[in-house]
């Protein structure tokens, strides 16, 4: 028998959960199902990670964030949303998986792993960070190759080439190198990216000027074999020796799972979901987007602090509609 739900939020993480909070709010009846565990995203972020935002920013549901440092960490982060989802009883399903949407005489049928919902309003929270964009070339398959760096004690002692100039690859980079690994990156631009955190960007690049970091400027990595890769550099293809490679290439939104859903995605290279910006319905009545699900392949436009409001511009349409 399907179950009955007035609201199906998909996606566990902060968005999601403050979409909950606010329809709990409201006196909306709602269930969160989350294919993995509370805040799904985040617990995969690489263990020393520290955000950039400050602690209030990264607040939900007017619930007081506490960090020891200015900036917070991925532990502490974790610690915050998980206390908010048990203080506040969020309605949540974790490790299902959403297989399914489609229309029904009342509103959607979702078809998860586990169960069978129908309802009348949907809420797709799914973030971004579940598809790694690849680099599409021999070798990305081998097993020293990774597009979730983790752990800098891992690659200890190791020859590591980094693939990427941004926040992610900043932070692998310097953290390797300081347990002892040979550090080489290859940026395809000529520079370190601008929206590095500011306070990490002096270290990469005095790291890179005085030598302690190997860097290729407008190159790109053109094979992976087991101790060695290709690197495309302006002076030529070069090869150098390599035992682990961390791709940190960037993620994209599941746009199959939007497409199959009925959500229309522009047709330019963003692929940007249709949706309106005040109420953040899709084209299809009922269906919102809600955090960087909302920006296609421009992931860096929407972050916790700045889509936190989408939940209440949902819930408040919502409210008025049902």
């Amino acid at each position: 028998m399907a179950k009955q739900v007035e609201l199906l939020i998909v996606g566990g993480g902060p968005i999601g959960l403050a979409c909950a909070l606010a329809a709990q709010k409201a006196g909306i009846d709602y269930l969160v199902v989350e294919k993995g565990c509370l805040v799904n995203s985040l617990y995969r972020y690489p263990i020393n990670m520290t955000f950039f935002s400050t602690s209030e920013r990264l607040e939900i549901g007017g619930v007081p964030f506490v960090s020891n440092n200015a900036k917070p960490t991925r532990p502490e982060a974790l610690e915050y949303y998980r206390r908010v989802a048990s203080s506040q009883n969020i309605r949540i399903s974790l490790f299902e998986k959403v297989e399914n949407i489609r229309p029904n005489d009342n509103g959607y049928t979702v078809i998860t792993g586990k169960e069978i919902y129908h309802t009348r309003y949907i809420i797709i929270a799914t973030g971004f960070y579940d598809i790694p964009n690849l680099l599409n070339i021999p070798g990305e398959d081998l097993a020293k190759v990774t597009h979730y760096y983790k752990d800098p004690h891992y690659y200890a002692t190791q020859k590591v080439l980094v693939v990427g100039a941004n926040n992610s690859s900043v932070d692998a980079a310097l953290e390797t190198y300081r347990k002892g690994a040979d550090v080489t990156m290859v940026i395809r631009e000529g520079e370190i990216g601008r929206r590095v955190k500011y306070w990490v960007k002096p270290d990469i690049e005095n790291r890179i000027k005085e030598g302690s970091i190997k860097a290729y400027f407008h190159s790109h990595l053109t094979a992976i074999r087991d101790t060695e890769v290709d690197i495309s550099t302006p002076e030529g293809l070069i090869t150098i020796p390599n035992n682990f490679v961390i791709a940190a290439t960037g993620y994209q939104p599941d746009f199959n799972f939007l497409e199959k859903t009925g959500i229309t995605l522009s047709q330019d290279a963003v692929r940007a979901p249709s949706y309106n910006p005040e109420t953040m319905e899709t084209n299809l009545p009922g269906i919102y987007l809600a955090g960087v699900v909302c920006g296609g392949m421009n992931t860096h436009v929407w972050f916790i602090e700045n889509s936190r409001e989408h939940a209440d511009r949902i819930v408040g349409h919502i409210s008025k509609t049902s």
